[in-house]
């Protein structure tokens, strides 16, 4: 309590105090307008995640809900065949539901038939790296990992032989369309 008191008779800390709750409930409010604007175009986005209420749920980051990634590239031993673009396409899907980023906006990757161990074996094994801008988080990861992992188990991948890296990247390091996604 002390230390507060003398932390308050300091101007400058005070003003630093005040503009750091403002820029807190400022968030908090733009936030929810941000849910309300894009609550009324859900046919172009799946926000059926988004949760907002007074009490301890998140709100989720303003870049989630913008286009940009995600992308994912993945690497495996596993030989795909013919259904390598099948399994493109359901990774898509799978990252659309997770993230509600529109499938247009997703890209995919797979360089299957490669050489890779995983645990010092050969055994099938995958290795993936997942970037998006605003949409990486506990709950969107695992759905995406628990999504990858069913759609290769079918070619003999056991889900413990599946690393997946998420990277949460700002839009200034995404380029698209001849710019970044900042400008």
């Amino acid at each position: 309590v002390s230390l507060m008191r003398g932390f308050l008779k300091s101007k400058p800390l005070c003003v630093l105090l005040l503009l750091l709750c403002q820029k807190a409930i400022g968030s908090f409010i733009s936030c929810g307008r941000i849910f309300h604007q894009y609550r009324t175009e859900q046919e172009h986005r799946n926000l059926s995640s988004i949760k907002m209420s007074s009490d301890n749920r998140s709100c989720p980051h303003p870049f989630s809900l913008l286009p940009g990634d995600p992308s994912l590239i993945l690497t495996t031993n596993l030989n795909l065949g013919d259904k390598k673009l099948d399994i493109m396409k359901g990774i898509s899907k799978v990252m659309a539901d997770a993230t509600g980023k529109p499938e247009a906006y997703i890209a995919v990757s797979i360089i299957d038939n490669t050489a890779l161990i995983f645990g010092g074996t050969n055994e099938p094994a995958a290795l993936a790296n997942m970037m998006s801008i605003g949409a990486i988080s506990m709950e969107n990861n695992g759905a995406v990992t628990k999504g990858v992992t069913k759609l290769l188990e079918p070619f003999g991948l056991d889900a413990a032989r599946i690393y997946i890296n998420f990277f949460d990247v700002p839009r200034a390091n995404v380029g698209w369309s001849k710019k970044t996604f900042a400008g």
